[in-house]
């Protein structure tokens, strides 16, 4: 993919180069409508729980890492692929109306790939190993078990997507599916509680209905939230390059600071 074809999504390009590019391979997403009042207790100063359908949303996203490459420095050997697992649920900036992705958490084979994102981009990455098995076209069992935890933290799930369909080829406004995926930057906080925002580029997201049976996850209990008693919504993605911009400071609302309205 050229450089500018990441950016054909409408959304004006930070002033800074971006400092990373990968390529997300094989997700699944696994989304829970939940209380956004429970979201929101999580949440940190200066981010607002975005809605979709009068819930607020968590997600569960196993999948691989691929082609990673840092700006203006040579592939380091066995930092270019390998699985990854997060937890997060979507947000606005409290004072723009901005839409992005909270993560609770991120987990990652690979300990330089933790160390990197955790010193550079300050995302509550960690390390957990993995194994994520390709059973056939489209179909995947992929596990996780959380290390250097003070409780166990497992994932496992089997998923497969179910092929490309008219329906779900564009991602539409008002759909829950450009709700999930027309994100463009990343919220985390640093070690002091400090927000910061990392903007992100790639094309629309193209998803496909998606089967899965996820036998354990420990994620959802161990950031202190709870999933309802139903099974969550599915899709399937087969590829996504994405670039990635520095984490910058973002500016939290002073109490009594009047807030826009969320789109």
């Amino acid at each position: 993919m050229s450089e500018t074809g990441a950016w054909n999504s409408g959304h004006a390009q930070p002033a800074h180069d971006w400092v990373m590019t990968q390529q997300w391979d094989d997700l699944l997403f696994a989304h829970w409508p939940v209380s956004p009042d429970m979201v929101a207790a999580a949440l940190p100063a200066g981010l607002d729980v975005d809605t979709c359908c009068g819930s607020a949303w968590l997600g569960v996203v196993p999948f691989r890492m691929d082609r990673i490459q840092l700006r203006g420095l040579p592939s380091v050997p066995g930092f270019r692929r390998f699985p990854e697992l997060n937890l997060r649920t979507y947000v606005r900036d409290a004072l723009t109306g901005t839409p992005g992705v909270y993560f609770f958490s991120l987990d990652a084979t690979n300990p330089f790939a933790v160390f990197v994102a955790r010193s550079f981009f300050q995302l509550p990455y960690y390390w957990a190993r993995m194994r994520m098995t390709t059973l056939a076209e489209r179909e995947f069992s992929f596990t996780s078990r959380r290390l250097l935890s003070r409780r166990p933290i497992h994932f496992a799930a089997r998923y497969r997507g179910l092929g490309p369909t008219r329906q779900l080829s564009e991602s539409r406004p008002g759909s829950i599916e450009y709700f999930l995926t027309e994100r463009y930057c990343l919220f985390t906080q640093d070690m002091l509680g400090r927000l910061l925002r990392s903007s992100i580029r790639h094309i629309p997201w193209t998803l496909e209905q998606a089967e899965a049976e996820i036998t354990c996850n420990d994620l959802v209990a161990a950031a202190g939230l709870t999933l309802p008693d139903e099974p969550p919504l599915l899709y399937y993605s087969r590829h996504l390059a994405v670039y990635v911009w520095q984490t910058e400071f973002v500016a939290v609302p002073s109490v009594g600071t009047a807030l826009p309205a969320a789109g």
